[in-house]
């Protein structure tokens, strides 16, 4: 009798280990957007964000990526269900990142932590975005879009019930 308990609890704990956020971005975080973090000072914080690249600079020592932020699933990866977007930010983190790699609209997650802000002008507004030092640089495979048809047996009567 107990078996018949203890069995499936073990499973549903295994099942739920499995699926779980990459390691990479595993940890406690700041629980604050970049349109937060811009509209206040929170030089310092440890954040996990992430979204779509908007543009990638690379530099003499480091690259930055323009990100438009959106909250994250459960495994961290970015959630574009709705036009619900957390405002703009910054990362950048020390060495080369292929822009042709790291293209516009792939999806991105980096941790780090806020280290100052940036004004910049998208169109004819002034825009201060928040500026991440990355410790993790996480890029998501690209999904695929799949459109799934389903149709009825052609007849009812068909087949051995």
């Amino acid at each position: 009798m107990k078996a018949r308990i203890v069995i499936p609890v073990i499973a549903a704990t295994l099942l739920a280990a499995c699926a779980s956020q990459p390691r990479p971005l595993q940890g406690t975080f700041t629980e604050i957007t970049p349109q937060q973090a811009a509209a206040s000072e929170s030089t310092g914080a440890t954040v996990r964000w992430g979204g779509r690249i908007v543009e990638v600079e690379p530099q003499s020592n480091r690259t930055c990526f323009q990100m438009i932020s959106t909250r994250l699933s459960q495994y961290g990866r970015p959630y574009w269900a709705t036009d619900d977007v957390g405002g703009r930010f910054i990362a950048c983190k020390t060495g080369f990142y292929d822009p042709a790699l790291f293209e516009k609209n792939r999806e991105v997650t980096f941790t780090g932590r806020i280290d100052g802000y940036e004004s910049r002008r998208i169109g004819e507004y002034d825009y201060r975005f928040p500026r991440v030092e990355a410790d993790v640089i996480y890029l998501w495979p690209v999904r695929e879009r799949v459109d799934v048809v389903t149709r009825p047996a052609p007849w009812p009567w068909w087949g051995w019930w």
